[in-house]
């Protein structure tokens, strides 16, 4: 019997030491619930520095944001919401001038400059940025940063800045734009103007109504299932893929990297490459087709459809044109014809590198080719 009453002393001392424990554990560590926060109005601009975004649809009147924080000193991240010019924000406030975010990769950093209210400097939004914050994969700073599920009702026009982290948004109805210093990004099925900006980073975009503008400093970009009047991709370092686009105007551009696009409806088209091949298939007629390539073979597919003046040059390499044509001038490196009626124009240079147009194949699908020099004979 005395040993009963010890160990139900103990118990009433050790059970509530325990739960005091793990309470101030909890409070130490890292939340697993998100807070809730709505943001009202028709613009909204988020602004975190270092966590994983996703964006998806929501209900109701105001976007709504799920924040979660997450490293030892979470506890000393605040959020603040509030009028930015036209702007609704929130802001997740990061104290200091250095961020850890393991998640970046050791080694890794990327900067920008934030305000202390925790704006990310954008000038366009109408207000300016303040002191130089670094984030980093590893290394000494404050272990902390917010991973953001965003909710988004139609017709809204949404902003999100973030130096570091990866971004997925899917169904939005309405204006996106995601800016990241260092992240990939994943969107699909939207509707609306989107605009997706990292410096260093893989863009990946599929089926999205609405104008698009992708720009990476370096990494890939693929786009699918695009619909709209302006389709631009910029990559100073890094490839371009695309299929399925039907855009009324079309600019790609690279600083290195190849452009294969497949199955391009398109009234102007324009692709420029300081190194790397290049390779079209258009389904359809169009106005305008310019190509220059420092450095890489270009490879035009045209449908029956087309007709249009060409103008093919290259600094060294062979020309082919496997196209019902006429010759008005036949060079070993300078070629011009017409194809059909005439009414569109194509040009094609490469500094160096082999040029083929070629007829389309039936199904759509890009034939396999070997390299060679051929000019099909001119139809008199």
């Amino acid at each position: 019997m005395k040993n009963v009453a010890v160990r139900r002393a103990l118990g009433r001392v050790l059970v509530p030491l325990a739960a005091a424990l793990a309470l101030g554990a909890a409070a130490a560590g890292p939340s697993e619930h998100p807070e809730r926060y709505r943001v009202p109005g028709g613009q909204v601009a988020i602004h975190n520095l270092a966590g994983e975004l996703t964006v998806e649809s929501g209900s109701g009147a105001d976007v709504v944001v799920e924040v979660v924080r997450g490293g030892k000193d979470a506890a000393s991240l605040k959020v603040e919401t509030g009028m930015k010019g036209t702007w609704s924000t929130l802001r997740v406030i990061y104290p200091g001038n250095r961020v850890v975010y393991p998640k970046l990769g050791r080694g890794s950093t990327t900067r920008a400059a934030v305000s202390d209210d925790g704006t990310i400097g954008d000038h366009a939004l109408g207000f300016l940025a303040g002191r130089r914050v670094t984030v980093a994969g590893s290394g000494g700073g404050l272990q902390a940063h917010a991973d953001l599920r965003v909710l988004v009702p139609a017709g809204r026009s949404l902003q999100v800045h973030m130096i570091a982290g990866q971004a997925h948004a899917s169904g939005i109805d309405g204006d996106l734009t995601i800016d990241l210093g260092s992240g990939g990004a994943e969107v699909k099925g939207t509707r609306g103007a989107l605009v997706v900006d990292t410096g260093s980073g893989a863009v990946r975009v599929t089926d999205v109504h609405g104008d698009v503008t992708i720009g990476t400093g370096s990494g890939n970009v693929s786009v699918s299932q695009v619909r709209g009047v302006h389709l631009s991709i910029d990559t100073g370092s890094g490839g371009v893929e695309g299929s399925d686009l039907q855009v009324e105007h079309l600019v790609g551009e690279t600083g290195s990297g190849s452009v294969d696009l497949g199955t391009v409806r398109a009234d102007d088209i324009r692709v420029d490459t300081g190194s790397g091949t290049v390779a079209a298939d258009l389904a359809g007629d169009v106005r305008s087709l310019d190509v220059d390539t420092g450095s890489g073979s270009i490879t035009i597919m045209v449908s029956s459809q087309l007709g249009a003046e060409f103008d093919i040059e290259t600094g060294g390499g062979s020309i082919e044109v496997d196209v019902a044509h006429q010759s008005s001038l036949v060079e070993h490196d300078h070629v011009r014809g017409r194809i059909g009626d005439g009414a569109g124009r194509i040009r094609l240079d490469t500094g160096s590198g082999g040029v083929r147009l070629l007829r389309r194949a039936g199904s759509g699908t890009r034939s396999s080719f070997g390299l060679g020099m051929f000019m099909a004979p001119a139809i008199e």
